[in-house]
């Protein structure tokens, strides 16, 4: 595999990651890959929760979408928006491998939603 090129840190100081809880996940349906997930990032801006729908190509790893729900995951929460199979998608689920060594990128222990990476 050929590396990709590099990117300076000021380019990756741009990216935002956050710790998102999963509080619901299901199937899309006609499709084989897609999962839509609905995370919790805490609070907003106005104290209310905030959540953001995600929709993530991962259900080739998951057998039950419902074993997802309470776990913590890392996520990019900048990114714009996409539409995928006419779903909104606003944000990244970070994974890693594939096949057998397919995993999630998850904290060691529970922290507060939205909690951001340094």
């Amino acid at each position: 595999m050929e590396p990709k090129p590099r990117i300076t840190i000021d380019e990756f100081s741009k990216v935002e990651v956050r710790v998102g809880t999963v509080k619901s996940a299901e199937r899309v349906p006609e499709t084989d890959k897609l999962l839509r997930l609905t995370v919790d990032f805490g609070e907003g801006e106005d104290g209310a929760p905030f959540s953001r729908q995600i929709i993530s190509g991962i259900a080739a790893y998951v057998q039950e979408p419902a074993l997802l729900v309470s776990r913590q995951f890392a996520f990019v929460t900048n990114l714009e928006p996409r539409v995928i199979k006419g779903l909104e998608s606003d944000g990244m689920l970070f994974a890693v491998g594939q096949d057998d060594s397919f995993a999630f990128l998850t904290p060691d222990q529970p922290v507060p939603p939205g909690t951001a990476a340094h």
